[in-house]
């Protein structure tokens, strides 16, 4: 019943546009959630990240595990593509991408603005997301759901782009310089 409780307080995502503000703060979210999940469920919920480690741990939730494959995948393919570019070796392991994957992170490496090529990839990722929409919308998986979509939309929220071109050419001259950095958290 708390799980029905929780999802009515919660504002919509669906159709918040590119340049308006999140109904909600994370830190509110994360309040109502406190109040109706389990020890367990908020434990995934204070793991969910947009930057899973390579080698992360699997949750209790198909949701999550899937996130973060996804995402992690993703991040390999875009450093591997980079890379490449660049005429340096990456490490991806023995990583098989799936071909949508391939194709979204080559449009993302052949674009010649980052903040566009950032964009492109957020709304990659929203559109993953919502594949792994759950049919129940009172379970925990939606509350996880939620959480992902909701770091999605704060992120883009945050895009500056002055700043972002600040530490692009940051980045681009420690990697040209030699400079290890790592591609995932």
């Amino acid at each position: 019943m708390s799980m029905y409780y929780l999802m009515a307080q919660l504002p919509s995502l669906d159709g918040i546009g590119e340049n308006a503000p999140p109904p909600i703060t994370e830190e509110r979210f994360h309040e109502l959630c406190h109040c109706f999940l389990g020890k367990k469920a908020q434990r995934n919920l204070n793991r969910l990240t947009l930057a899973p480690p390579r080698d992360f741990e699997k949750s209790g939730s198909s949701l999550i595990n899937a996130w973060n494959t996804a995402e992690r995948d993703l991040r390999l393919a875009l450093g591997k593509m980079r890379a490449e570019q660049m005429q340096k070796h990456f490490d991806a392991g023995d990583a098989v991408f799936p071909i949508g994957l391939l194709q979204a992170a080559r449009t993302a490496v052949e674009m010649e603005n980052p903040m566009e090529a950032e964009k492109f990839l957020n709304h990659y990722r929203l559109e993953f997301l919502e594949t792994l929409r759950p049919m129940d919308m009172f379970s925990e998986d939606s509350v996880f759901y939620y959480g992902l979509k909701l770091k999605l939309i704060l992120r883009a929220s945050r895009f500056d782009t002055s700043a972002g071109k600040a530490a692009y050419r940051n980045i681009y001259s420690s990697i040209l310089n030699g400079d290890r950095l790592e591609v995932l958290s």
